[in-house]
């Protein structure tokens, strides 16, 4: 990127500059005093940066800051805000960088994304809460623009850094997470979120990291930081994410033939399990019986295994009947209160939003039956994708390949959101991370072409991540 610009803009920066802030300062000395003011020229130095260094930064910084925005912690008020700024920005940079290099295609799956975004325009303008459901669109569709380009442009060209990258911030990631909940501050505040994010996105990649052609040493710690994802899983008490987990490690292991590694993973857990029936048989008996009643049945052991998701899926499903076309509006719901007292654009209040219990039920609910038809041909284009990398891999029985790991997260993904709402919410962290991986695995995905594109994909990969590259 810097290299098309002449140098005569480097030197007239460098000498105007420093008389363009003497001048402000002299004429303006408020702006140079307010917190507020140089808090806000800090930031946006910072984004120029960013900016700057497009590839390399842009897409952890969006993660980074969504991220922050949904923890519960002190800064999370600040990225609050934030993160729609640093969304922006991504998505026009992005969408610039891709018209002037003209070097990415545009598919059906983008084209079915495009007509999802218009969609929830549509189902804003029927909504109780016109202005809450067309602030939530434009932010939607903000998020698809970022995905269809910057994400895609992360990865362009640096596809052995970036998934070295995403690795290692996952293997951060939890073991800050892990630490955080060691010493009693639980930084992800709701456990369905610490559910979602460890079963979504941690235990997936993890798995895929520990089967790389690596040192015995790097393999054994990311099984460990593994065991503690699945630790944290199975802490936050979420059945949704455990099956996530669950099911996406169990066909990464079977797609590599790694019976052996499941056989292993099993007798570890029986062997814990008979050493505590042995030392405390009552508290053991009595662990068993309270997570029976936390996991399993949520509480009431009379009721059946769903009884916590029946009753929003009926509320979902009477929505569905009463707004069958266009829906209430992607984020919103209907009730009798005036509209015009609220006034929180991007709340999640039950006022404006209720819980559906699903990712599914709650997008057909939100734009209307015609409106879902293109979210679920983009689903199935993605189902495309996904199944043609579980394919390659049980054919290949190697993961090294950039398209294995993404497979494996829209798996988790797509039964977690079965269960929870958070699959089309662009402030949810994970949303936002899901999509920007989903449009990278239409791009990087095995497809019937040539064997040399995806060989050379294959050695880059390998070479980025330890292993030896075949000669050509």
């Amino acid at each position: 990127m810097t290299e098309r610009i002449p140098k005569i803009v480097y030197v007239a920066a460098i000498v105007l500059g420093p008389l363009v802030l003497i001048y402000f300062a002299y004429s303006q000395p408020g702006y140079f005093t307010s917190v507020t003011y140089l808090g806000g020229l800090l930031l946006l130095e910072f984004l120029a940066l960013a900016v700057w260094w497009y590839r390399q930064v842009f897409f952890p910084l969006i993660m980074v800051a969504f991220l922050l925005a949904g923890v519960d912690l002190p800064v999370g008020a600040f990225w609050t805000q934030a993160r729609w700024l640093f969304l922006f920005v991504g998505a026009a940079a992005g969408a610039v960088l891709m018209l002037r290099e003209r070097s990415h295609p545009f598919g059906l799956f983008h084209i079915m994304a495009t007509f999802a975004a218009l969609a929830t325009l549509v189902s804003a303008a029927v909504s109780q809460y016109p202005s809450v459901a067309l602030l939530k669109s434009v932010s939607f569709m903000l998020l698809f623009l970022y995905a269809g380009t910057g994400a895609r442009l992360a990865v362009t060209g640096r596809e052995n850094r970036f998934f070295t990258g995403l690795l290692n911030g996952c293997e951060a990631f939890v073991g800050a997470i892990a630490v955080s909940y060691a010493v009693g501050v639980e930084a992800m505040g709701n456990p369905n979120s610490l559910g979602a994010v460890m079963g979504v996105v941690g235990a997936p990649i993890l798995l895929w990291g520990a089967f790389l052609d690596e040192t015995s040493f790097v393999r054994g710690r990311r099984l460990a930081v593994y065991a503690i994802c699945m630790y944290l899983v199975f802490h936050s008490h979420s059945r949704a994410g455990l099956a996530a987990a669950s099911v996406s490690s169990g066909l990464l292991c079977f797609a590599l033939r790694k019976y052996w590694s499941v056989l292993k993973g099993l007798g570890v857990i029986v062997i814990v399990v008979a050493a505590a029936a042995i030392v405390q048989p009552e508290a053991l008996s009595n662990a068993v019986s309270s997570l029976t009643s936390a996991v399993i049945y949520k509480g009431g052991r009379d009721a059946s295994v769903l009884a916590s998701r029946e009753s929003p899926w009926r509320s979902a499903v009477d929505s569905i009947h009463n707004h069958f076309w266009f829906g209430t509006g992607l984020g919103t719901t209907e009730n009798l209160k005036d509209p015009t007292e609220h006034l929180a654009m991007f709340s999640s209040s039950t006022e404006v939003s209720t819980e559906n219990g699903s990712s599914y039920l709650s997008i057909v609910v939100g734009v209307g039956v015609i409106g879902a038809l293109p979210f679920t041909l983009l689903l199935l284009l993605l189902l495309r994708k996904m199944f043609r990398t579980f394919a390659w891999l049980v054919k290949a029985r190697n993961p090294c390949h950039p398209a294995v790991p993404l497979a494996m997260v829209m798996l988790a993904g797509m039964i977690h959101a079965g269960f929870e709402d958070w699959l089309f919410a662009p402030g949810y962290y994970v949303c936002v991370l899901f999509w920007s991986l989903a449009f990278i695995l239409v791009d990087v995905a095995p497809s019937t072409a040539p064997r040399a594109a995806l060989a050379w994909r294959f050695r880059a990969m390998r070479r980025g991540l330890g292993g030896v590259a075949p000669s050509r």
